[in-house]
């Protein structure tokens, strides 16, 4: 096959290089999205191309005979399908009356992804990794040790007020989605983290800018950003050993929660630690729990 049989035709190659410039002003969509669907795209037209359509003409018949002929997994085909559906939408736009024909087309149910936690082990070698002989690197550990100890998500963390500690009750206040306040216990290593760093460290990064209302300052006295504290950690992790790309924005809170069901937590408990609204929210954490018993009776059982 030659190289010019591969390629698109000339109109549907201008509709696509269109389409791609389009997207990726308006969202800003990754590189490797973006050449993903311009290789779904000329896919597609060059497979129209001998039953007498181009892209611009496709219906909604064809667009399913395409599926049905090019099977793919159903993470590829939902791309694909996304794909499709963004390039039709944006002709239905410009051309006005014209029919888009991935509408009404049924999505593939994706599987439900696992939420990933460290083990026990990689959790205790992240938190210990600050130096605590500075101040920064108090604020580092209180942070870490907070967050696995009460399960917050970063934006909860990094949001967190100074006046929403109670030390003597070792307890938070946190306010989750959708504005919701609810109270989180703090285990004791963690509140004994907590008030070294306001004893030792907060003062002095403090100094110079009033009363800033954030737990958590920044080296100029202010909050720090979730991108901030997520660097932070990634940093931490290739530290002691971590692959970066095992360190997720959740992956303490996913930690704490998968920990705590392995030392057999309740589940409702749970429920109200993570401001889940729905109980089904939290159930994906018994699947996590499951399949890290089951890997552990894989390696250890004789027979496993």
């Amino acid at each position: 096959m030659t190289e010019s049989s591969t390629e698109p035709g000339a109109a549907d190659a201008r509709l696509i290089d269109r389409f791609i410039e389009r997207v990726w002003s308006e969202d800003g969509l990754a590189d490797r999205t973006l050449e993903a669907y311009r290789r779904d795209l000329a896919q597609l037209s060059r497979w129209l191309e001998p039953r007498g359509h181009t892209l611009a003409t496709a219906t909604r018949e064809d667009i399913s005979a395409y599926h049905g002929s090019q099977p793919v997994s159903v993470r590829s085909m939902a791309r694909r399908q996304s794909a499709f559906r963004r390039f039709y939408a944006q002709m239905a736009r410009d051309e006005g009356k014209r029919e888009d024909p991935t509408l009404l087309m049924q999505r593939p149910k994706m599987p439900r992804g696992l939420p990933k936690a460290l083990a026990e082990r990689e959790i205790e070698a992240l938190i210990v990794a600050p130096d605590t002989t500075t101040a920064l690197g108090l604020r580092d550990r209180a942070m870490l040790e907070l967050m696995y100890s009460s399960g917050l998500r970063v934006s909860e963390l990094v949001d967190l007020p100074l006046s929403g500690l109670n030390t003597r009750q070792g307890v938070l206040r946190v306010t989750g989605k959708g504005g919701k306040d609810r109270l989180v216990p703090v285990g004791e290593e963690a509140l004994a983290h907590v008030e070294r760093y306001l004893a030792e460290a907060r003062p002095g990064l403090a100094q110079g800018h009033g009363q800033p209302p954030a737990l958590f300052l920044s080296r100029r006295g202010s909050a720090m950003s979730r991108q901030q504290f997520w660097t932070l950690v990634k940093g931490y992790a290739m530290q002691v050993g971590i692959p970066g790309k095992r360190v997720s924005p959740h992956v303490l809170r996913h930690s704490f929660a998968t920990h705590l069901l392995n030392h057999g937590a309740d589940l409702r408990a749970l429920q109200m630690l993570l401001g889940h609204s729905a109980l089904s929210t939290t159930q994906i954490y018994t699947l996590v729990a499951k399949e890290g018993l089951k890997r552990l009776h894989a390696q250890h059982h004789p027979r496993g």
